[in-house]
């Protein structure tokens, strides 16, 4: 660790003096999710909902081979405009560090690092999954593999609808990795509320959801827990309405050759088109629901630490 160029915002800094509750956010959302100076602002009112919440947010990435844990206004605003940002996961985040580029964290990276700088709670928009068709491409996404291991609590609504939801939830239970929706029973959808899916378990409150977390971490447990949020009512856009939406994108992708890594920005540019921007105005809507339910459950994690004096 004494070599680790690993480098702490000013803020964050702060907080872990303090000992205030603290949330990992991802940055592919800001290079790869949408475009400037959209993203800047999207960036901005997620930290802003945290902040507000009486928690610091720490938006990580790689810049000039340094981790940042935390982005002070200047590095989120070279961030959101930086052209040719690599995509980091478990496979790359260290090449990248060691060569001294920049990168932007998906969630298995986000949960490495946030493990790194002793931040139990990182909120995101929908995890990777499993990609239909896996059977023959053997495309899963390594973040599935990183809740097995790294023992972080990751708040998203859910897989990302547009991968096969059951094949997903089958490994995630392969993988021993708690599945716990917040206040219903059926396994959000992302940019739905619900599917068709039940959810392996159900809590009700972040209190409980940060009991658990503490619970794994007494019995030794590896890994960390999927908490599931549901995108509110009013923001959806209903399964029966997104499902042939889907369908129509991925015959799209068919048809023109895109595999791979291409696939899921593909697709969800394509879906994006179909409902004429519905889908990013959901997400957004989304980001900010996860941001809030991961910022109450650090609040607990962090009362609790304060009670048992750690």
């Amino acid at each position: 660790m004494t070599n680790l160029p690993l480098l702490h915002s000013a803020e964050v800094a702060a907080a872990k003096t303090a000992g205030r509750p603290i949330v990992a956010l991802e940055s592919t959302i800001i290079t790869h999710g949408m475009p400037y100076p959209q993203n800047l602002e999207v960036a901005r009112q997620v930290e802003d909902d945290l902040r507000g919440a009486g928690v610091t947010p720490a938006t990580i990435a790689v810049m000039d081979g340094t981790l940042h844990i935390g982005l002070e206004p200047h590095q989120l605003e070279a961030l959101a405009q930086a052209k040719s940002v690599a995509k980091l996961s478990r496979a790359d985040i260290a090449a990248c560090m060691a060569t001294g580029g920049t990168g932007a964290t998906t969630v298995s990276a986000t949960m490495i690092a946030a493990h790194l700088a002793g931040i139990s709670v990182f909120a995101t928009g929908g995890i990777g999954g499993v990609h239909r068709g896996a059977e023959s491409s053997f495309d899963v996404s390594a973040d599935l593999l990183e809740l097995a291991q790294t023992p972080v609590t990751v708040v998203a609504a859910g897989a990302k609808a547009i991968l096969d939801v059951a094949k997903t939830l089958e490994v995630l239970e392969t993988q021993g990795v708690p599945v716990i929706t917040l206040g219903q029973d059926s396994f959000p959808a992302f940019w739905s509320a619900a599917s068709t899916f039940k959810s392996p378990l159900r809590m009700d409150n972040p209190d409980d959801i940060a009991a658990a977390h503490q619970m794994r971490v007494d019995l030794g447990l590896p890994g960390g827990q999927l908490v599931a949020n549901p995108i509110p009512s009013q923001d959806e856009i209903p399964a029966a309405e997104l499902a042939p939406i889907i369908a129509t994108a991925q015959a799209d992708a068919e048809q023109h050759g895109i595999k791979g890594k291409a696939v899921t920005p593909y697709l969800l540019q394509r879906i994006y088109e179909l409902t004429e921007g519905r889908s990013l105005t959901a997400n957004i809507a989304l980001v900010r629901n996860n941001a809030r339910l991961a910022g109450a459950i650090a609040q607990a994690l962090s009362a609790n630490a304060r009670i048992a004096g750690k």
